[in-house]
């Protein structure tokens, strides 16, 4: 009876996952797992010069991000505040035709006061008048008013400019110094991107999912390292036992740390 073959089942890849979690999953490849640990070293060495890129341009990338916003905000202020002054202009000058539109009835009722027959007409006009009168006064408050609030908002504006202003200039600048660490830097780091690619190209998702994983969580960024000093694991410089560093120094199996969980490996051995 012919034996059926097993297929074997890829589980999705548990973000969570780590060197020791994949280490049994390791050496099932048609490549040598000593190939497989000096391409993960190559990476790492790759991805290390990357940093050192990025920390030559230090908070400069965070700055001008940061500057951006803050200059954004101002200008939508800006606007806020000059729409305010607008609308304040509109107020005005729709009090000062409420004024022309009360001047005009004052003159119709004092010509028509010449005019009236009884005393009952005659209050009834003076009464028009007064209200005329007090409808122009409040228009007149009006316009003072906001001519005062429009001052304020002038001001307001003239501060917003020139603190727009001051950032702008600290934006350019900081723009230009990162610009100039950008292009001094970009031809090898377009290189070193590459060589990154080149890597990434040979590691399984799953290897690779847990080396990023390890990298952002370690303050150095140093998921694959060799021994330090004969003997400490080269991340975070506690000691190996003497058989795992026999182990390592073969290449012929996935040696992660105990203590840090960074995978060990001895990247002197390139055969």
């Amino acid at each position: 009876m012919a034996t059926k073959k097993t297929k074997k089942i890829d589980t999705p890849i548990d973000n969570r996952e780590t060197f020791v979690s994949i280490q049994k999953n390791f050496a099932d490849s048609d490549i040598p797992v000593s190939e497989k640990l000096m391409t993960l070293y190559s990476l790492q060495q790759v991805d290390s010069d990357i940093d050192k890129i990025l920390q030559l341009r230090g908070e400069l990338p965070l700055e001008v991000s940061t500057l951006e916003g803050e200059i954004s905000d101002i200008k939508v202020k800006e606007q806020a505040v000059a729409a305010d002054i607008e609308a304040f202009t509109t107020r005005i000058a729709a009090s000062k035709h409420d004024i022309v539109e009360c001047e005009a009835q004052i003159e119709k009722y004092r010509s028509q006061l010449d005019t009236v027959s009884n005393s009952r007409e005659f209050d009834s006009l003076q009464k028009e008048l007064e209200n005329q009168e007090l409808l122009r006064q409040i228009a007149e408050k009006v316009i003072g008013e906001t001519k005062e609030k429009i001052l304020d908002k002038k001001q307001a504006l003239e501060i917003l400019k020139e603190k727009a202003e001051v950032k702008q200039a600290d934006l350019e600048a900081k723009r230009e110094e990162l610009s100039t660490i950008v292009e001094s830097t970009s031809e090898q780091e377009a290189k070193l991107r590459a060589a990154r690619e080149a890597y990434v190209a040979k590691i399984d998702a799953r290897t690779l999912s847990a080396y990023d994983r390890i990298r952002s969580s370690c303050h150095n960024h140093l998921a694959v390292v060799g021994v330090y000093n004969g003997n400490a694991c080269g991340g975070c410089m506690n000691t190996i036992p003497p058989q795992r560093l026999i182990e390592i120094s073969t290449n012929s199996k996935m040696i992660v740390c105990e203590y840090c969980g960074r995978i060990l490996m001895n990247p002197e051995k390139n055969d």
